[in-house]
This record gives C-alpha cells, structure tokens and sequence, in this order.
C-alpha cells in the first residue's frame, strides 16, 4: 500500500475515531501490526488552535510515520488553513473527514453530511490539495442514505482534486453505525477509480479481512471498533493474510502488560487526572468478556486515583491469571 511517497509496511490502517486515536493509541497498534494510524478528527476551526485538546492532537513525538491528521469542516478557506496548521506541526498525510455520521458535526454541514453537496466536495478537496506539499486522503461513506449512495460520483470529484487515497466505509450517514456494512458499494467505487482504495466497516476478524479485500478489491482495509481492547488484531489479520494459519489469542500476562504500558502513556499525555478518566474506557474493553470483568469494571470507574487504579488492574490480572497459570507465575504477576 502506498500513499503519494509512502510505502506502508503493509495494508492495515487505523480508522480515526475521535477520542481514541490519540497519540498512545496510535503508537501502540503500529507496535503491533498496522501499517498507518490516523489521528482523531480535529477541527478546521481557527479559534480552537489554542486549545489545549488541539495541541495534544497535533502532538506526535516519537511517533512512527507517516503521520496522517484528519481534518474536519466545511469551508474551504478554513480548511485549507487547518491543513496548512498541522503539516506545519508535523502531519505527513492530511485527511480530510467526510464521513463522520455525529448530529453535532453534521449539524453544521461536515463529515458525512458534505456528501449531499458535490461541487462544494470538490471546492473543499481542491482547495486543501492545492493548500500542502504532503498527500491528502479521504475518508467517506457510502452516500447520505440508502436512496442516495453517491460514493462514485465522489471518488470521481475525489480523483479529479488530486486526492492520494479514499476510505470509504460501507454505510451511509444515515445508517450510522447501525446494520451491517456493505461492500458492494466499495467494489463499485473500486472499479470506477485508480486512486488507492480504502475498505472500512465491520472488519472484525482475520477473515473478515481477507474477505473484504478479495470482495472489494481494496487495496487496504481499515479497522476501528474491532482495535478497541485489542491491538493486537491487527498482527493476527497481517499474521492470517501472508499465512492463511491464525496466530494464537493472546495470553493473559500479554493483555496485562499491553495494558499497563497502555494506560502509563495515558497519563504520560493528559496528566494524571484526565488520563485516569481516559484509560477507564480502554480498561473497560480490553477486560470486556474476561471472567467477573462486569464488577471489576464497575468498581473500577469509581476510584479516583492513578494508584488505585493501577492497583485494581493488577488485582483482576492476578486473579485471571490464577485461573490459567501456574502459582510462580501468578507469585510474578504481583509481584
């Protein structure tokens, strides 16, 4: 897979999602597997520069490239400069979000709700491309709703302004994330257009992956929910693509470890009071399915400091561990 002067490692890309590809995130499913992560969406927005959440989402030190910032609004001028703001900052690839289903952005006329407008599509698209000397991606949907699938006609606009790559995730605004997604769509738009192609939506195994590139034609797939509490889907899909063999589930001591250093990047980026409040969420999904995970997860979200949570993981890690593994090791966990 390859975007303008990048050669990805391989054709597995995490899917932007706001509030949880921050930099930590991001980091740690390229440790292990994906070829590119894409940044939570940040605002075109002028006045929001100054903010303290828009100079954590442009922050990526040590971060692996290609670095890939998604942008998000609907004017062009604007959006040209946010483009402008973050390459300035570091962005390598700039990707331009119109796919976002949310009432608050489609309320003012971006993310998925820009698709009912096409010559605005391509003032945008235009504008940002001739804005910066780096690659610009898309990421879309399928159309607005199910009677208006436009997603040709805009990967067409798309191709035209100089776009490097296009997501496309197979359901319409309307659909938001409910329903399955579809891939016909992709497979069409594939079809139609030479630029890269980006398959996105219900990716959830190694062999649903499979299936979606050799459905579609994509040249990459890109995965989201599915990564959540589990980064390391994302070697087990790379492991299954070249092997067709599954790589075995990881073992409880990995899971916990993967954790902690997780969650100590957490607080390493929003400080100790909003990373405990941040890692809560991720705490919740890798444990989800795990024996008493309901109670320890309850229990969990009402301690309020770094150290009682960090103690409660270790606590719930020691106790599954003693489920599977021999006493010495159970000893090193908590240890």
């Amino acid at each position: 897979m390859r975007i303008g002067p990048y050669q990805l490692k391989n054709n597995l890309i995490v899917a932007p999602m706001a509030g949880v590809t921050d930099r930590p995130f991001r980091m740690l499913c390229k440790r292990m597997g994906a070829g590119m992560a894409v940044s939570e969406m940040v605002a075109s927005n002028s006045l929001l520069y100054g903010s303290e959440k828009t100079r954590r989402r442009a922050d990526h030190e040590g971060e692996d490239g290609p670095v890939s910032v998604q942008i998000v609004g609907a004017d062009a001028q604007m959006l040209a400069q946010a483009a402008k703001y973050n390459v300035d900052r570091g962005a390598q690839i700039i990707d331009i979000n119109m796919g976002c289903p949310a009432k608050k952005i489609c309320n003012v006329m971006a993310g998925s709700a820009l698709l009912q407008n096409e010559p605005l599509v391509a003032r945008l698209l235009e504008a940002v491309v001739g804005a910066v000397d780096v690659p610009v991606t898309l990421k879309i949907r399928t159309g607005w709703d199910r009677q208006n699938r436009n997603a040709i006609r805009i990967a067409r606009i798309a191709e035209d302004s100089g776009i490097g790559a296009l997501a496309i995730h197979g359901r319409t605004r309307a659909c938001a994330y409910t329903g399955e997604a579809e891939y016909d769509t992709i497979a069409a738009v594939k079809a139609s257009v030479s630029i890269p192609i980006i398959a996105n939506g219900d990716i959830t195994t190694p062999e649903k992956a499979r299936y979606v590139l050799q459905h579609t034609g994509a040249d990459a797939v890109m995965i989201g929910r599915a990564a959540q509490g589990r980064p390391w889907l994302f070697r087990e899909i790379e492991y299954f693509l070249k092997t067709g063999a599954h790589l075995p589930a990881p073992q409880t001591g990995e899971i916990h470890r993967i954790l902690l250093a997780h969650i100590h990047e957490l607080y390493g980026l929003y400080g100790e009071h909003t990373g405990l409040r941040v890692a809560r969420k991720h705490i919740s999904w890798y444990t989800k399915g795990l024996a008493g995970s309901a109670q320890f997860r309850h229990q969990m979200n009402q301690l309020e400091n770094p150290a009682a949570q960090l103690a409660a993981v270790n606590e719930f890690f020691v106790q599954q561990a003693q489920r599977e593994t021999p006493l010495h090791y159970v000893e090193e966990l908590a240890a």
